[in-house]
Formats: C-alpha cells, structure tokens, sequence
C-alpha cells in the first residue's frame, strides 16, 4: 500500500470509527442483498412478451395494438437459443433500444421466480455455521460478491437459454441464503451487547433496498431496457464487495486501523459471552433442547410466514378483489418497506436504551418489541376482515401492518445473539430454513382458497389465518423466549488423547 493511501485510510478512519464503517457496509450490504434479490421480479414484466403480443401480430411484423413495438420475423425466423424474440422501443429520452424478449408463458415466468429459493434454502444453516468457524466477514463478503457475478451474467443466461438463466437464479439463491446468517457471528465479536438491537436493524435496510430498487430499476427499463437493472445492481454490488474487504476485518483485534480505546471498548464490553476463537462443534443436543431456541425458530417462521403472505398476496387482493393496482404506484408500492425500516431502526434504538437505562431486562424487552411487531399487524389482519372491502382502508391498514411488523429487530430477530453469540450463525440459519419455506405455502394457501372464487368472503379467511399466524407467533415467545445466556453457549473442547485443551473455548475476555 502507496504512502499516499496509507494517509487516505487514517483519515477515512478519523472520520468513522470501525464500527461505525461496518455499520454502514451492513446497511449498504443488505440493501444490496434485496436489490439483487428483487430485480428479477421488475424486470421480469418487461423480459415477457405480453400474451396478446405473441399471438396477435400483423402480416408485416408489426405489433398489433402497439406501434412503439416491433418484431424482427428475420431474427424470430432463425431461431433464438433462449425462445426469444428481438424487438425495438423507444426509449424515454427518445432513443431507439433493440432488447430480445422472451416468449413464457405464466407457469414458466412463475418458475424462473421461484428457482431462487431451491439454492437459498440449501445454504441458510450451513452459513450460519461456516461463518461461525472461518468468520461472518468472509461468508457474507463472498456470498454478496458472487452473487453480484451472477447478477451480471444474468441477462448472457437469459439470451443463452431458458435452463442457462434458471441455473444463474438458483445459484444467485444459493449465494444469498449463507449472507443472512451470516451477519450474526459478525455482530457477536464487533458489537456490544447492550448496542446489538441497533446493529440488527441494519437487516432491515433490506426494506430500504426494496423502497430504492423498485422506482429505479423501472426507471432504468424505461430508458435502457431490462437488461440494464441486472448490469446496474450487479455492478453496485461488486463495488460494496471491495468497500466491504477492505475496511471490514474479521475482529477488532485483526483490524489494522482500530485504536486501542475501541478495541478495547468492544472486547470488554463482549466480556466472556463471546468465544476467543470459534468452539470447533455445536452441542446440539443441548441446542435442540433449549426452549429459547425453539421459541426463536418458531416465532420467526411465523412471522415471516405472515409478512410474506402481505407483501406476495395481498397486493392480488387489491387488485382483482378492488380493482386497484397497487404496484403500479410507485409511492404506495414503497411506503410499507420505507415504514418498516423506519420502525426497525426506532424500535431498536429505544428497545438499547431502556435496557441501558436498567428499565427493562433484555428478556423483558425482546418480548415487549416481539409482542408489538406481531400482535399489532395480527388486529389489523382482523380490522380487514371488516374494513377490508374499502381501497383507502385496506391501503392505510396494509401499511399500518408491514410497519408495526419493522418493531421484530428489536425482539426476536437478534435473540440469538443473547442466547448464544458463538452459534447465533447456526440458530438463524435454523429459523431462516424454515421461514424459507413460508413464501410456498403463502402462496399455495391463498391458490387454494382463491381458486375460482376471488371473492373477498375467500379473501376474509385468509385475513383470518394471518391475525392467527402472527398472534401465535407473539404467545409463542413470551411463553418461552429468553434473553439470557444459555449455559451451552461455551462448551468445552473435546480433548483427544496426548493433546492439550485447545483455546476455541476461551472467552473473548479473561474474567478473573
């Protein structure tokens, strides 16, 4: 390193403490995650040919119906290796772009969005566990720059095949799902425990990437085609990887830059909670058996049940229950996420206060925010039962309901860091697995009553089970929810024949 960027670095440093930079980078880094996430499902409107596009040209190759559009017969006639079809738009700046679109039908669409999770669930718990043996730095670091790769090449997969682009998506999945659990072995060795409410919200930047993503990417479309949210994204996302490699290190005593005062402010603070080095085995006997655990994955597959339910569904109630397009409106499409982070951020700066203050305890507190986040949007989903058939309320109390639900970070979401920081990777990835599968059976519940009979009394049941699901959810973790330190959380090492105790098992700080 030049001399010239050893003086860059001290006074980015001046500026910034570490941990405020790894603040930063989390935030940036899962607004990204989402971004990358996402972008599909944007530009996916306009990769598909319309149906009563591909079936209703005129002889000369003109769209019918739509004279900004044309085919190239020439191109069609010679075969495109992924089904598409080229064609030309004008631009909103008035320039001529030519884009290949694609010729799937509703089941095909559907399968190229759902792919994603095949390889996200595949690596939520192997994350979890992996960070916490080589370190979060790195899992997270790597899953986001690979999957800003395949971003990239997303668009070449596309025009190469249909197959070529469904590999790309579970691949991008399977980068995506190690990065969630991933944070939490970073956060147990970096930040204190009385400052770790604040911290989680940064997983809710996600909602901000979402808020951001949408009106840019289509934005984007409009003026440089589809291709381009997958080149922009993509890109932002191979810079924050080289931000994130550079300025984040796996501990505060790795870390070049960090003056002593910090280190020091961080290692004594952490204490004994956190293992010096990593224990080499998870004592899952133990785990499996602690009622705080359980009250974790439980809660969190609930929840998540329910906020994907909201998000996926109910915008389809809207529009073929009332007739209104909500995600045609770019506002009203983003006030749930930006409400929800804005909750997920205050929440969890007063959920680090009180218990700074002594107010509460930090069991005390999970459940207070973790009974708000839940039982608020579960009496919502009962208020739209009876107010539902009205397009301001149902609007009001959607977002009412995604914002409430931000209030999560300061209960259950972080528990695991109380519980357990040395295998807070492993107890995420466990409740992340199992949210996973939330976003398939929301979408088959309502499939099921919604089939043939989209009428709002159909609509009414599933209002219903969601005011259960998320009221279970919050009478699950206060009745067996913890924010104390499980006694399993420093094992000891297993001591093979003719070796010594190895160090895994020492804390972070000695405690005499």
């Amino acid at each position: 390193m030049s001399n010239t960027e050893k003086r860059g670095l001290h006074r980015f440093q001046n500026l910034l403490s570490c941990r405020q930079v790894l603040n930063l980078l989390t935030m940036l880094g899962f607004m990204l995650n989402y971004a990358l996430r996402v972008n599909l499902t944007i530009a996916i409107v306009d990769m598909v040919m319309p149906a009563s596009i591909n079936t209703n040209t005129t002889s000369n190759g003109t769209l019918a119906g739509n004279s900004s559009d044309t085919l190239d017969l020439n191109n069609t006639s010679s075969g495109s290796s992924s089904g598409g079809i080229i064609t030309n738009f004008t631009s909103a700046d008035g320039v001529d772009v030519l884009e290949e679109r694609f010729t799937w039908n509703a089941q095909e669409t559907n399968f190229v969005l759902g792919c994603f999770f095949w390889g996200y669930v595949l690596t939520e718990l192997p994350g979890g566990r992996l960070a916490e043996l080589i370190g979060g730095r790195r899992v997270f670091g790597h899953s986001m720059l690979w999957a800003s790769l395949l971003t990239l090449i997303t668009p070449l997969a596309a025009h190469l095949s249909y197959v070529a682009l469904i590999i790309v998506r579970v691949a991008l999945g399977f980068m995506l799902g190690a990065s969630w659990p991933a944070i939490h072995p970073v956060a147990a060795v970096w930040i204190p425990p009385m400052d770790r409410s604040k911290f989680m919200s940064n997983m809710m930047a996600s909602s901000l990437g979402a808020a951001i993503t949408m009106p840019v990417c289509g934005y984007l479309i409009s003026v440089a085609g589809w291709a381009s949210t997958f080149y922009l994204t993509g890109a932002i996302g191979l810079v924050w990887s080289l931000l994130w490699f550079t300025f984040v290190y796996e501990t505060p005593a790795t870390h070049p830059r960090i003056s002593a005062e910090e280190r020091r402010e961080i290692e004594e603070a952490i204490g004994t909670t956190t293992s010096k080095k990593r224990p080499s085995y998870v004592p899952w006997g133990q785990l499996l058996c602690s009622p705080a655990v359980w009250a974790i994955i439980v809660t969190h597959g609930l929840s998540v049940f329910g906020f994907f339910t909201v998000i996926n569904q109910l915008p389809t109630f809207m529009s073929k229950v009332l007739h209104f397009p909500i995600k045609k409106n770019g506002l009203l499409s983003s006030l749930p996420y930006l409400g929800k982070y804005v909750m997920a951020v205050a929440s969890s700066y007063l959920a680090d206060y009180l218990r700074h203050r002594g107010t509460l305890s930090t069991t005390a507190t999970r459940k207070l925010f973790t009974s708000f986040a839940l039982v608020t949007p579960g009496l919502l989903m009962v208020a739209l039962v009876f107010l539902g058939m009205d397009q301001t309320w149902a609007v009001v109390l959607i977002t009412l309901a995604l914002f409430a639900h931000g209030a999560v970070t300061a209960g259950y979401l972080g528990n695991g860091l109380d519980i357990a920081p040395n295998f807070s990777g492993t107890i995420f990835g466990m409740a992340n697995s199992l949210s996973s599968f939330g976003g398939f059976v929301s979408t088959w519940m309502v499939g099921a009553l919604t089939y043939q009979n989209d009428s709002f009394h159909q609509w009414q049941i599933v209002f219903w089970i969601l005011a259960v699901t998320y009221i279970s959810a919050a009478v699950v973790f206060v009745i067996i929810g913890s924010g104390d330190l499980q006694s399993w959380n420093n094992p000891p090492e297993r001591v093979k024949i003719g070796d010594v105790a190895q160090e895994e098992g020492m804390p972070l700080k000695n405690e005499k």
